[in-house]
């Protein structure tokens, strides 16, 4: 994949990042660029570790409606050791977690998204089966060294000042200005923002006690008890 990072200089990237394997991880996935960064914990902040190029996701810019649709999801989702699968027939894969507690609350359908190997997908993002295999590793050493769960963030495109107002237009913008508050939050502190879903909207507070981005996403309106 043109862009993608040597994925046969692990150990030197890694060095070369002063991160280690087992750090804790975060995600974001941009559709339009076609793009997954994958970040790691160092210094307490999270730092920009690779960029993968997405070789196929399904559908075109708008979150997922319903089964069938072959839509990619956007949001904030959560993926905790359940939700991988070394045995995927996609080489290996984890499941995003559709629907979350803000799709189902607005009635959103489907099931099994994928982030997964190959280079074909129905609502999933195929990564390649060696792109895969790097991101699996620093996945299953982040879990393995603690992190409860991981954030992945998913985004129609860069959600720039810029580029949202030149899609100003588009049906979906109320919904991407929501995603927008999350987006600028973490760009601001590089922690991923502890997400709620409060009478089927999307909430966002600053990270907390959750400084490894591994809050759970729950259907909670501010002033409730939260879950650990």
């Amino acid at each position: 994949m043109r862009g993608a990072p040597d994925v046969t200089r692990l150990p030197q990237r890694l060095s070369a990042h002063g991160v280690t394997e087992g750090a804790p991880i975060f995600m974001r996935i941009f559709k339009r660029e076609f793009e997954l960064e994958l970040w790691m914990k160092r210094d307490g902040v999270f730092h920009r570790f690779a960029t993968y190029s997405i070789c196929r996701w399904s559908g075109t810019l708008g979150p997922k409606l319903q089964q069938g649709d072959h839509q990619a999801p956007e949001g904030f989702y959560s993926v905790d050791a359940a939700a991988l699968n070394p045995n995927s027939r996609w080489f290996r894969s984890f499941n995003l977690g559709y629907p979350n507690a803000f799709d189902t609350a607005n009635g959103r359908t489907g099931s099994l998204i994928m982030v997964h190997g190959g280079c074909a997908s129905v609502g999933c993002f195929a990564m390649t089966n060696s792109q895969m295999a790097e991101i699996w590793q620093l996945v299953t050493a982040a879990l393995a060294g603690g992190q409860k769960r991981f954030q992945v963030q998913v985004f129609p495109f860069r959600l720039t000042d810029e580029r949202v107002k030149a899609y100003a237009g588009h049906p979906a913008m109320p919904f991407w200005q929501t995603l927008k508050t999350g987006h600028d939050l973490f760009e601001a502190s590089h922690l991923p923002p502890k997400v709620h879903v409060c009478r089927g909207s999307y909430g966002f507070e600053p990270a907390g006690v959750y400084l490894a981005g591994d809050a759970p996403i729950e259907n909670r309106c501010p002033g409730a008890p939260a879950k650990s």
